[in-house]
């Protein structure tokens, strides 16, 4: 085996790891708040800002049926609420609550604080390299979640 190839293998299993100690969290997260781990994407998905109970069923791959029971959980915790559009009041949003925003700040702020640290002295460059590599990346994962769904909608 080559060197570059070994050095491709040491990155998929350092990728990989990585990906499993982010799960790991994330179960530690979602038993911390006695949430499932369905509604802690789901929460993920608000931390950028209020979503369409549509927009949030379809990122997380529910149904309409599914988002609302999760929806209800959610609320019942005092995780999210749900607000009328300011642009259109027929419209329903989903929106993180001050306690949902401290929450995550309390249990994700210490990781964000050490991992800017580590990003500290690498150059513009290779923060450059990374990003686009995790771009790519996050499309590729994309396409093939979305190519295994058609997959499973398809009839035997």
């Amino acid at each position: 085996m080559s060197q570059r190839q070994e050095l491709i293998d040491a990155l998929s299993r350092a990728v990989n790891a990585y990906e499993r100690s982010n799960d790991a969290l994330d179960d530690a997260v979602a038993d911390h708040l006695d949430i499932n781990r369905t509604d802690l994407r789901c929460l993920d998905w608000l931390f950028d800002g209020p979503m369409a109970a549509g927009q949030l069923a379809e990122a997380a791959g529910l149904s309409s049926a599914a988002m609302t029971t999760l929806l209800d959980r959610l609320e019942a915790k005092g995780l999210v609420r749900r607000v009328r559009a300011t642009s259109d009041r027929r419209k329903v949003l989903v929106e993180m609550t001050q306690r949902c925003r401290r929450l995550a700040a309390e249990l994700y702020g210490p990781i964000v604080a050490e991992g800017a640290t580590l990003l500290e002295p690498l150059s513009d460059a290779e923060l450059m390299l990374l990003r686009d590599f995790l771009m790519t990346s996050r499309a590729l994962t994309d396409k093939h979640r979305a190519r295994i769904r058609r997959l499973s909608l398809e009839p035997d």
